[in-house]
């Protein structure tokens, strides 16, 4: 299992301030401890002798003062250590969820990963404050037991008579109550995760009127938890009220053997004065359950955290220059198998030449998002190997692969401050320039523009409808620069019309840029250079839009949710197609022939609405 980087080398390493100020106020505080009863001794002994209170107070009065300030400094220590390993866990959470990506290897769902991250990850790094706190507890206890010898041999014998059935309590608490954080933190997690299942579809629980059904599916688990958390009261206060009875058992014990070692004249009254305290100090550790309930807790955080960052995740590969070509992509006997060994992608080999615009076409489950998802490693295969001008990606250092490979999605997520950031967020240094001319080619700079600040706009609260979203996408991996662009699926927001015009644009202004492009519409598809049409999971046939749509099978795939009415829109788009290249009037444009008419080509198969593909 992973280490989380939550251990005293970790602290040390990455809070040294706050892990020194720690490291030295607690034996500060338990030698403070340790000498108030032996200054209290003293000053009971110099009194009872005759002598002055001026004389007896000064050595109680700077040990009470060193206690002191030892508690202040390690209330200041403790929390600012654990914020430290909390901000670096929660990091190299975050790290190692991205590195993870989307590609099956996270095997915890969101909400769990969320839990681990907003609760595991302040847990776990309480574990070091809370584990030198507790040593400190120990020490001071194991210093008073010693003392109690030096006193008197008899006097520790009668306190570690008591001593052993309290350890053996405190032990068993310690194993139950981390097996009970552990699935408490583990039933949190279940509720987290179908949360936020729930607010991803919140639409669609509005529109079918179930918020009720939600309500009662999210928190299902509440008794559970309920229960968990009784049980771990339960055996708090079960191993609270032993050690409240033991505890005064084991005092008396020592103070009716101090009692007669006073009367045998072995010891001076101050000593009995010092043996009542340094008894209360032995129990001190019996007695700080709350601070065991912190260190099982903390354990159990690290538990889980551990976990997930045990996941393995692909390695990157050293190369960070790529080698001199234009963006040739190779798929080389790529298969990729479901975690059930089922196969996804079998033998899939195919050489997409730079600056060649290839679309992926098949069903629903064909493999063409898993394919498109290869080349970046947002997936990785599990034989073969998929190579840009012939070297392999997996070769590649992190950075440079990003600059080899960009990607446009269906639902893009804009992270950033405003556009101009969240556009050239693949790509820090792009300049204005550079971001106008992507958003133009993705046809997003016109309702940018548009925006009271431009491209200045705060993406936070940004109300802007799917497709604008999509272009805005599109715009982002334009201004990414990559030799190869990926567009998975990322125009399905968008009307035929503006479709149309972004495929021509990039058809026209990124000549040279290899374009993948998973087209679930026939528009896409006949715009393309060469399709490649897979069919489970592997490629049934290669060649252009027109050659393949002689098959039925293959027009099939766009029109499998249209009515048998679609042959006679065929129809009508065609002619209308040859009437608007021959005179550009727009007669077709009621039958759907106005993308047909743009690009002035009769010779285009259907790409209208009749032959659309319903997501």
């Amino acid at each position: 299992m992973a280490d989380s980087g939550t251990g005293f080398r970790a602290a040390w390493r990455h809070a040294p301030g706050p892990m020194a100020a720690l490291t030295v106020s607690v034996p500060a505080a338990s030698a403070a401890a340790l000498l108030l009863p032996a200054a209290a001794a003293e000053a009971v002994d110099t009194i009872l002798d005759g002598g002055g209170a001026g004389s007896a107070l000064p050595p109680l009065a700077a040990v009470l003062a060193l206690g002191l300030i030892a508690a202040l400094l390690g209330e200041l220590a403790g929390p600012t250590l654990t914020a430290a390993l909390t901000a670096r866990l929660r990091g190299r959470l975050a790290d190692h969820m991205v590195a993870l990506g989307t590609g099956g290897r996270n095997p915890y769902p969101e909400g769990d990963v969320t839990g681990r991250l907003v609760g595991g990850a302040p847990d776990a790094a309480r574990l070091v404050p809370a584990l030198i706190g507790t040593l400190g507890a120990l020490a001071t206890s194991l210093g008073g037991i010693v003392a109690l010898g030096l006193l008197d041999p008899w006097l520790a014998v009668a306190f570690v008579a008591g001593l052993v059935p309290a350890l053996v309590i405190v032990r068993t608490f310690m194993v139950h109550a981390t097996d009970l954080n552990e699935r408490y933190q583990k039933v949190q997690a279940r509720i987290s995760a179908r949360l936020a299942d729930a607010l991803g579809g919140i639409r669609t629980i509005r529109a079918c009127g179930t918020r009720d059904r939600e309500e009662s599916r999210v928190l299902r688990p509440l008794p559970e938890l309920s229960a968990v958390g009784h049980g771990l009261w339960r055996a708090q206060r079960r191993a609270v009220a032993q050690i409240l009875l033991l505890a005064p058992v084991v005092e008396l014990a020592v103070l009716s053997v101090a009692g007669w070692a006073l009367s045998e004249g072995r010891i001076p009254p101050g000593d009995l004065v010092a043996a009542a305290g340094y008894a209360a100090l032995g129990l001190g550790f019996l007695e700080q359950l709350e601070s065991l309930v912190g260190v099982a807790h903390a354990r159990a955080g690290r538990r889980r955290t551990d976990e997930l960052l045990s996941v393995p995740v692909a390695p990157h590969g050293t190369k960070r220059v790529l080698p001199p070509g234009r963006g040739e992509l190779a798929f080389r006997n790529v298969s990729v198998r479901a975690a059930d060994d089922r196969p996804l992608l079998s033998g899939v080999d195919l050489t997409v030449p730079a600056g060649t615009c290839l679309a992926l076409v098949g069903t629903t489950g064909s493999g063409k998002s898993l394919l498109a998802a290869l080349p970046g490693r947002l997936h990785d295969p599990d034989e073969g190997e998929v190579l840009v001008d012939g070297l392999p990606v997996a070769a590649l250092a992190r950075g440079e692969l990003r600059r080899a490979v960009a990607y446009a999605f269906p639902d893009p997520a804009l992270l950033g401050s405003d556009l101009r950031d969240a556009l050239g967020y693949g790509r820090p240094g792009a300049g204005a320039g550079e971001i106008g001319r992507a958003a133009a080619i993705a046809q997003a700079d016109t309702f940018v523009l548009r925006l009271p600040d431009g491209y200045s706009t705060p993406v936070e609260g940004l109300g802007l409808s799917g497709g604008e979203v999509q272009r805005l996408g599109l715009a982002r991996a334009v201004a990414q620069d990559a030799r190869v662009m990926v567009l998975d699926d990322a125009t399905s927001g968008l009307d035929m019309v503006t479709e149309h015009q972004v495929m021509d644009a990039f058809r026209r202004r990124l000549a040279g840029r290899t374009r993948i492009v998973v087209a679930h519409r026939a528009a896409a598809a006949a715009q393309a250079d060469r399709v490649a049409w897979l069919d489970a999971g592997r490629i049934r046939a290669l060649g252009t839009h027109e050659e393949l749509w002689d098959d039925a099978d293959y027009r099939a795939v766009f029109a499998s949710s249209v009515s048998s009415a679609a042959s006679g829109a065929v129809s009508g788009f065609v002619s209308g197609a040859v009437s608007g290249a021959v005179s550009g009037a727009a007669s077709g444009a009621a039958s759907g022939t106005a993308l047909g008419t743009a690009s002035g080509s009769a010779s285009r198969p259907p790409i209208g609405p009749a032959a659309e593909d319903a997501r």
